[in-house]
């Protein structure tokens, strides 16, 4: 009998559950869930900061003043997300917040889905992050799509493609800084003075774009009062009692109690150690190498920020899980026991899964999300430093 159970398990329910049309389902249902209940409850604060963009920018309004009467908080987008926002700012909330969040959804699942990995790879890469991307989505985060449009960068430069590459590099850029690091991959593409004048046709585009719905002048202040608003906010971050800050820093600067431990001695040590890969020149071509590279660079970017938070975890957690997907089957001992701990504290934490004691005291209050990530990115870089990718076992599609 439970052999019998195993079998229909195996081809039936196992086979469902990984096919591309579940998977996508799954992130658009979350999407809509996330929606719906934060805006029933009244919790859509970051999504009015979005909305409003478009309406600062039609008004000629700074974007980056406080407006208390609108949102709390402030805005830290690029004056090039006023556009991006524009079709959902215009709809009822009720709409907006939800299609806000599918949009979101469906970046990250079809950057996954664009990856050259095999499907079933794929989906289970989709769903490792389902959970991270829910937690993302109650706050109605650009990081969700953002990481997608990372993944995109990745993808289009492997198969050549670097005009879309470089127009979802720039795209993610101007949004939010994080985006950049899709630059990351510039050495695996043969066309490297293509991507260079697309990269560089695509930022002048996207950067005097938002003077369709505004002017020059007003265009050319919002881009110095960004900058101002990220070092501003930067400063802000480091102080012990932020919900910023998670990251390597953050947690020595909570363990020792101090805010004033700086960030470029961590910031200069990690640059280091995320670059000395790339002297492995002969292991170029080989495309569990450049995933390696890309995970490595889906870490490095929050786990070095004093502006990473929680939602922006989507990120780091997406790169933890291609690395756990790398590994060859059957995984390490070791190996399962690291995702798995990365997966409790790193994506279960700010959850209702945890007691609520243990959540505000420990890890939120030491920065602990971001410890398992920390150590994931290590062993990548050992592994990127000493392994022969050639004997890396990857089927693609």
């Amino acid at each position: 009998m439970l052999k019998l159970k195993l079998k229909y398990f195996n081809d039936k329910i196992l086979p469902a559950i990984v096919s591309r049309k579940f998977v996508v389902g799954l992130y658009i249902l979350i999407a809509i869930i996330t929606g719906f209940k934060q805006y029933y409850k009244g919790s859509f604060n970051n999504y009015k900061i979005f909305k409003y963009t478009y309406y600062h920018t039609i008004n000629q309004q700074p974007l980056y003043e406080n407006y208390p009467q609108q949102y709390d908080d402030s805005n830290h987008y690029g004056p090039v997300f006023g556009l991006v926002i524009a079709p959902f700012a215009l709809l009822p909330d009720f709409l907006g917040t939800t299609l806000w969040n599918i949009a979101n959804a469906l970046l990250l699942i079809f950057g996954i889905y664009s990856l050259p990995l095999t499907l079933i790879k794929r989906s289970v890469l989709g769903l490792l992050c389902a959970h991270e991307a829910l937690g993302a989505m109650l706050s109605f985060q650009f990081n969700v799509g953002l990481t997608g449009l990372i993944l995109f960068s990745f993808s289009y430069l492997l198969k050549n493609q670097v005009g879309k590459s470089a127009i979802a590099i720039a795209l993610g850029t101007l949004i939010k800084v994080y985006g950049i690091l899709g630059l990351a991959f510039f050495f695996f593409t043969k066309r490297k003075m293509s991507f260079i004048l697309y990269g560089i046709i695509s930022l002048v585009i996207l950067i005097f774009l938002p003077t369709f719905l505004s002017s020059i002048d007003f265009t050319k202040q919002a881009y110095i009062d960004w900058y101002s608003s990220l070092v501003h906010k930067n400063d802000l971050n480091v102080s012990l009692t932020s919900g910023q800050d998670i990251s390597l820093m953050g947690i020595i600067r909570r363990l020792l109690q101090n805010p004033n431990i700086p960030n470029l001695p961590f910031v200069i040590g990690g640059l280091i150690l995320f670059l000395s890969p790339y002297l492995r020149i002969n292991q170029y071509k080989n495309l569990a190498f450049r995933f390696m590279l890309l995970a490595s660079s889906l870490i490095f970017v929050v786990i070095f920020s004093t502006g990473s938070e929680s939602p922006t975890y989507i990120i780091a957690f997406t790169g933890v899980s291609i690395w756990f997907v790398l590994q060859d089957s059957p995984k390490l001992n070791w190996i399962v026991v690291l995702y798995i701990f990365a997966f409790i504290l790193t994506s279960l934490s700010p959850s209702d899964i945890f007691p609520k004691y243990i959540r505000v005291n420990y890890v939120q209050h030491y920065s602990l999300k971001a410890l398992p990530c920390v150590m994931v990115w290590m062993v990548i870089i050992y592994q990127m430093l000493t392994a022969d990718f050639k004997n890396y076992k990857i089927n693609i599609e």
